[in-house]
Formats: structure tokens, C-alpha cells, sequence
């Protein structure tokens, strides 16, 4: 196995090439160009993203935003009555009834 390692070593060394012509040449970047490839090409596919996913709801004619304001309140977990269920305080020191505090 000693062998195989040195061998991988010297096969994996760096190749000994020259840069090719063209790419060792260094040009400024216009900021607007920055500015339109970091900035405009992520807010173009965000808005892409947006229309690929809301244009199919809006031709069935779905709500785009739920409505919160429909239906009851619901309380998992909790009496099936409502408050109705809930043991109202019966003394001093208890803790039925509600929330508490003391200042």
C-alpha cells in the first residue's frame, strides 16, 4: 500500500503548462455590470420562481392568500365545550379559573 500512495503522489502532481493566451489578462468590471449580474440575476429568478408558482393558481381561480378570518377558533387539546368545561376558581389559593399574578 506504501507503493500505491507514493504512485498516486507523483500521478496527481501539478501538470507543468503554460496560462493560455487571453486568460492571464486581467479587465476591470464595470460596476454596473456587478451590479446587474449579483443584484439582477437573483431577483430575476426569484420573480420567475414567483410567477411559475402563482400563475398556475391564479388561472383556477384560487385565493393567493389564506383567509384568516374564516371558520372558529380552535383550541387542540382542549375541552370540547370551550370555556364552558373549565373549573372556575372555588377558593382563594386555587389555580383553576385562568391565569394569575401576584405584584
Amino acid at each position: 500500500m506504501p507503493t500505491a500512495g507514493a504512485a498516486l503522489t507523483v500521478v496527481a502532481a501539478p501538470a507543468h503548462a503554460d496560462v493560455p493566451e487571453g486568460w492571464a489578462e486581467v479587465q476591470p468590471v464595470d460596476g454596473l455590470e456587478a451590479l446587474l449580474l449579483f443584484v439582477g440575476g437573483p431577483v430575476l429568478l426569484f420573480l420567475l420562481i414567483l410567477l411559475a408558482v402563482y400563475i398556475p393558481a391564479m388561472k383556477r381561480g384560487e385565493p393567493l392568500l389564506p383567509d384568516h378570518g374564516a371558520g372558529e377558533a380552535q383550541w387542540i387539546g382542549g375541552p370540547r365545550e370551550g370555556t364552558r368545561e373549565l373549573p372556575a376558581a372555588d377558593g382563594e389559593g386555587s389555580r383553576a379559573g385562568g391565569a394569575s399574578g401576584r405584584w
